[in-house]
């Protein structure tokens, strides 16, 4: 055998072995990364007036958790220029969104801190430049180097890019763009255990609100929706930011393992990986993985990272 013929052999069997590698880890599947969001039905309209320098409540102590009005609430941040959250068992977190859709700066102790692939969505570089402006530091601000029209700058930049990126609707969006899903048909939202869950409420809620009846949501999330019959400051942190928000459209629930054997469904989505998988072989057996989507918004979890279409809150 010539030379030239050994040597084509060679370079084709390198070459070979190259696409194999990238191939390899071209498909190995990423997780996406995913947050909790807010209504925009709970946002301000207008910067409201400021007459405090932080909010009362502060994060962890349970002396400033006097609130139990959503209202109330609200109006504390929406009187403030800035307001405490940070990491608490996760690093994302519903005071986040809530602080800045009424028009208020988180002051978010130790950002710098935040993985990189966690609250991708987070403006963290603009609120890091608020939070370093003159004179402001921890719970005061000192008014007599604090740089208001810059504040406010910031502010207005904030909220718009807080109704852009993270309300509920915006989320819902983003999960339907990354598996890019563009069909018309009817979404299974399926979950276990139908007790408030952040992550699982809030993107549904955006779900609901984007595409209507097309969302099925199996058991039906009671609290979401505005017929709640209950009180819903029995709820989980008061229901505040994510019980009676949507309209109740009618929609069927019935017959849902026939409708999932006759792929009745566009997508499949699990609205919480680890609280349970209702039909799940089923699903497996009619649903191709690419039309499987799974939320994962524990603050620590043990995912399997290989899994097809993972959307996962604490990366």
């Amino acid at each position: 055998m010539n030379l030239k013929i050994i040597f084509c052999r060679l370079w084709t069997y390198r070459l070979t072995m190259v696409l194999l590698v990238v191939f390899a880890f071209c498909c190995e599947s990423v997780p996406f990364p995913i947050q909790f969001s807010i209504s925009e039905t709970k946002m301000v309209q207008t910067i409201p007036a400021k007459c405090k320098d932080f909010a009362f409540i502060i994060p962890g102590d349970l002396r400033t958790y006097i609130y139990t009005k959503e209202s109330d609430y609200y109006q504390d941040y929406r009187e403030s220029y800035f307001a405490v959250t940070c990491a608490k068992a996760g690093w994302d977190c519903m005071r986040h969104y809530e602080i800045l859709a009424n028009g208020c700066i988180p002051y978010f102790l130790n950002l710098e801190q935040c993985p990189p692939n966690t609250m991708t969505l987070l403006p963290k570089d603009l609120i890091l430049e608020a939070m370093h402006l003159d004179g402001v530091s921890y719970l005061q601000i000192d008014h007599s180097k604090f740089d208001l029209v810059k504040y406010y700058d910031i502010l207005n930049r904030l909220i718009q890019y807080t109704r852009e990126h993270l309300t509920t609707e915006k989320i819902a969006e983003y999960v339907l763009n990354k598996i890019g899903y563009t069909g018309t048909g009817k979404i299974l939202y399926l979950t276990q255990d139908p007790s408030p869950d952040y992550l699982r409420c809030s993107t549904l809620i955006g779900l609901k609100q984007l595409l209507g009846h097309r969302i099925v949501d199996v058991p039906k999330i009671e609290h979401i929706y505005k017929s709640y019959p209950h009180n819903e400051q029995l709820l989980w942190g008061k229901g505040f930011s994510y019980s009676k928000i949507v309209d109740d459209v009618p929609v069927n629930r019935e017959h849902i393992e026939r409708k999932i054997k006759a792929r009745e469904f566009d997508l499949i989505i699990y609205g919480s990986l680890h609280r349970g998988l209702p039909y799940h072989d089923l699903v497996k057996k009619h649903y191709r993985p690419s039309q499987i989507i799974y939320l994962c918004g524990e603050d620590a979890h043990q995912c399997d990272h290989t899994i097809n279409n993972l959307f996962l809150r604490e990366y």
